[in-house]
């Protein structure tokens, strides 16, 4: 189990000329939990959340706070001595709660809309570095990348989150030591003829 803090950025064109151009989903804290569990082998699952902390105004005109999550499957190696590599891939979301609007829009008529609650589907693909620090507690920078289908209300459907969490590691699979080989079978010396009288 891990909980963290995040932020997102996402690319932005810097050459569009339309009035209402959509923004980039960037900024902000984004707390996280995330739930990891690794069978006797290198696989397992790994599930997680994160959502923005403060809610913040879309074009300056209307608030609104996103909400990313995403169920993965997880492969991890030992890369240093405590320090493991999660590496994951899976499918998600993106909620996006719009509020009402709390001031006029300063664009041209019919140059604002007012949005709803959306939600996407977003593909997922994620590495984060764990580092053991203490018994059972352990640190992980982490890097993620959605791909968020059909997300009109932003310039991008490519949205990244870099972070880091901590958490604590519930028991460990104990390592099943190997059957010792049988001692190979030694060579009798051959009989020696006895002499008889």
């Amino acid at each position: 189990m891990a909980v963290g803090g995040n932020t997102l950025w996402s690319p932005k064109n810097p050459t569009a000329s339309v009035g209402f151009l959509p923004p980039p989903l960037k900024g902000g804290v984004y707390p996280s939990v995330s739930a990891e569990y690794i069978g006797e082998g290198h696989f397992g699952l790994l599930a997680e959340g994160a959502f923005r902390y403060h809610y913040t105004y879309y074009d300056n005109f209307q608030q609104y706070r996103p909400v990313m999550y995403d169920i993965n499957a997880v492969y991890t190696t030992r890369m240093a001595n405590r320090t493991r590599g999660d590496f994951m891939g899976g499918v998600g979301g993106e909620t996006l709660l719009f509020y009402a609007p709390t001031y006029s829009c300063t664009i041209p008529t019919g140059g604002c809309r007012t949005f709803l609650n959306s939600t996407h589907l977003a593909f997922h693909a994620g590495v984060g570095i764990k580092y053991t620090a203490w018994r059972n507690i352990f640190v992980r920078p982490e890097a993620h990348w959605y791909f968020v289908r059909n997300n009109f209300q932003f310039h991008s459907d490519n949205v990244f989150r870099v972070g880091v969490s901590v958490g604590y590691t519930f028991g460990n699979h104990p390592v099943k030591a190997k059957p010792a080989a049988a001692p190979e079978p030694q060579a009798q010396p051959p009989a020696q003829p006895q002499e008889q009288k």
